[in-house]
């Protein structure tokens, strides 16, 4: 297998004919016995096949298959929908589409197609065959407290590609060999498969399942759920029935992307109108649990990359940055810090700890730094 550091990775294609049709399983398959830890492939006009590992491309160099067509990745496109209706009509209308789409016995895929050029590309998310333990993905076991909470809203946010589904799996993971509840996801698309535990779990997939976030919603509240579970909180309407379902007496997890935990607040309380805000403010004080923020960053060793977790968990002190908005001397960075007892982190202060400990070099650490200078300052006496 090739090193993740290589210019490219070189592949059989025994089943490509040549004929100008690409037999996609065979193609994923081949992809991802190249290399180790793969977390994306990627199909775009103009360019071989490609996949991400540790948040770097490579190509795969397969004999006779060097720069896709566009009507190569169109092919590859139309295999994996298959006859998802609901897939083509939201390719036609609003040029792209979200699937899932499973590989017998060799992975599963969140899968989006869209329209670039006039042409087809196709970004395929590896999910993992079986669900993650906290260790597995360095998270701070008190986190397995979720399991204990009877209801209030929990988040977890990031970029795109931090992790945040794997995070969800764990935490209703926890919940489902714990606690003997009736759970609801709603997935866009359904990525990783939970069986029934101590807990009896239903997975919702949009489309397929439900016409929307918010349909689905309003339709769990009526189907008796104890956690409900929330892919994205994508828009107002969303938002508000998470809200509402808090308030009368359910556990929701869901995720954002936004940055930290001031942001997830922001983001939420922007979503709606000004004279809305305050009311907002005061539901979510009231309902949220935890705020878990989390970012990859590559480890100085380049092999492979290390989580860095913010953890903002309700106490009086963060209610109230949250009802009242944050103020000198009264922010939720500050609230972090001085909850870290409760178990409560913030990104720099982690961040420090894995440049004093030598995961991460201090190049890397400032830049994913929520305060590049502020932590600068403070590491500088190491350096």
């Amino acid at each position: 297998m090739a090193a993740p550091g290589s210019s490219a990775i070189s592949v059989s294609l025994e089943d490509y004919s040549g004929n100008g049709k690409v037999d996609t399983s065979t193609l994923l398959a081949a992809m991802l016995g190249a290399v180790e830890k793969i977390s994306d492939l990627i199909f775009s006009p103009g360019r071989p096949p490609q996949v991400q590992v540790y948040g770097q491309l490579i190509p795969v160099q397969i004999s006779g298959l060097t720069n896709l067509t566009a009507d190569e990745t169109r092919q590859i496109a139309a295999d994996l929908i298959g006859d998802n209706k609901q897939a083509v009509a939201a390719l036609r209308e609003h040029g792209s589409c979200d699937i899932s789409y499973s590989l017998a016995g060799v992975a599963r895929f969140r899968v989006n197609i869209f329209i670039q050029r006039g042409s087809c590309a196709v970004v395929m998310r590896v999910i993992s065959s079986s669900i993650p333990d906290f260790a597995t993905l360095n998270l701070p076991p008190h986190l397995a407290d979720v399991a204990k909470l009877r209801d209030g809203i929990v988040l977890v946010t990031g970029a795109a590609g931090s992790g945040k589904s794997s995070t969800l799996a764990v935490l209703l993971d926890c919940i489902n060999r714990e606690k003997y509840f009736h759970i609801i996801t709603i997935e866009d698309p359904i990525e990783f498969l939970h069986s029934h535990k101590c807990s009896t779990i239903h997975q919702r997939e949009l489309h397929s399942d439900t016409p929307s976030y918010a349909h689905a919603l309003r339709s769990a509240l009526r189907q008796a759920p104890k956690v409900i579970v929330v892919g994205e909180m994508r828009d107002r309407e969303t938002i508000e029935i998470v809200l509402e379902a808090a308030e009368t007496g359910h556990l929701v997890l869901s995720s954002l992307n936004t940055m930290d935990a001031a942001k997830t607040v922001e983001r939420i309380v922007n979503s709606f109108s000004p004279e809305e805000q305050a009311q907002i403010r005061d539901r979510l004080a009231k309902t949220f649990r935890y705020i878990i923020c989390q970012r990859l960053l590559p480890k100085k060793d380049r092999a492979g990359r290390v989580p860095v977790i913010e953890i903002l968990k309700a106490n009086p002190r963060t209610r109230e940055c949250i009802e009242k908005g944050e103020r000198e001397g009264k922010s939720l960075l500050e609230a972090m810090k001085a909850g870290i007892a409760e178990g409560m982190q913030h990104f720099d202060g982690q961040i420090a700890q894995l440049v004093r400990a030598r995961v991460i070099d201090l190049e890397t650490g400032l830049q994913y730094a929520s305060n590049a200078a502020l932590l600068g300052q403070e590491l500088a006496a190491d350096w």
